[in-house]
């Protein structure tokens, strides 16, 4: 959705009156001047997950037991293709994580969407809640229940995992064109959206490797204001650093225990979305090494998916202990 305090170009060169943001991207996403997207300096070239990581103390460091897999999928009316692409690498890219985090028992999987989703679980309406019963154009529109957990999340003992999966992640596109996928986020880490009898509850846990997958076809609308000055909040709310901020304190403020993995219109001239989504590729840099970028207008995600186990790979051998 286009913010409607500026046009096109001015959201994409001046950050609505917010100081100039140059942004000049190349294939996957990499920017190519070396200049400022969003308050994140980059390198001027190479692959997109070059930014290099903090130095940490490597007491308490042991490969992860646990993983946490997030999905945020943009349900907005233009995700359906994107939707059955991702569903289609979901196979593949499960078998790889098997396969390569052989450290990691146990893998909870869910999905939540970038608007509220009325018809979901009775309580479970709001953003950030997992998903259990898509609705709404070309969604499955079925209750994707009962799961092998007893909640609302799959994990790897689930049959059929990849079609159970199928059923959650086609969210469909009947959702809003002012897509908060950073509020739906935030909302599902919080803890009291785990806590038993919650939505999201037993899903999330303290000592697991998160990695969150956000896949969508538009930049997370930055605030504005119009010519009288009244003011609002289109998308999630914050810059990109605000939200790296307030996931690392969702994760007991330890960077190597996150990572997000974006499928984004990550350049210009891309034959799917509007513009590139400056703000969430900001936020995806921030994470350095656990950061990786991805095309989403790509017709495949498999070979997106296929090149993220190796940053899955480190983070996994690079897991520290919370506290």
């Amino acid at each position: 959705m286009k913010a409607p305090w500026c046009s096109t170009l001015a959201l994409l060169l001046l950050g609505c009156g917010d100081g100039p943001r140059p942004f000049v991207a190349g294939d996957g996403g990499a920017v190519s001047d070396g200049s400022t997207l969003d308050g994140a300096v980059l390198p001027p070239t190479g692959d997109v997950t070059a930014l290099d990581a903090p130095a940490v103390d490597l007491a308490g460091r042991r490969n992860c037991t646990n993983v946490d897999l997030l999905f945020v999928i943009d349900s907005s009316g233009s995700m359906a293709d994107e939707q059955a692409a991702l569903v289609r690498s979901f196979p593949g890219f499960i078998d790889g994580i098997r396969s390569r985090l052989r450290t990691a028992s146990s893998i909870h999987l869910g999905v939540a969407t970038t608007s509220d989703t009325f018809e979901n679980a009775p309580g479970c309406t709001e953003l950030g809640s997992l998903i259990v019963r898509p609705s709404g154009p070309l969604s499955s529109n079925r209750d994707c229940r009962p799961f092998r957990t007893g909640a609302n999340y799959l994990d790897q003992s689930q049959p059929d995992l990849a079609g159970r999966f199928a059923c959650i992640g086609t969210v469909g596109t009947g959702g809003s064109d002012d897509e908060k996928p950073i509020r739906a986020l935030l909302n599902a880490l919080r803890p009291e959206a785990s806590l038993p009898g919650r939505c999201n509850a037993g899903f999330l846990r303290r000592d697991s490797l998160l990695v969150v997958v956000l896949i969508t076809d538009e930049d997370d609308v930055p605030d504005g204001c119009d010519e009288a000055g009244r003011c609002m909040t289109y998308g999630s709310g914050g810059t990109s650093e605000e939200w790296h901020r307030q996931v690392l304190a969702l994760r007991s403020g330890i960077a190597e225990n996150v990572v997000v993995l974006s499928l984004l219109v990550n350049r210009l001239g891309a034959p799917c979305g509007n513009s590139p989504a400056a703000r969430l590729v900001g936020f995806t840099r921030r994470f350095g090494a656990n950061g990786f970028l991805g095309d989403v207008c790509a017709v495949e995600y498999a070979g997106f998916f296929s090149d993220s186990l190796r940053v899955l790979e480190n983070a996994c051998a690079n897991f520290v202990v919370p506290p």
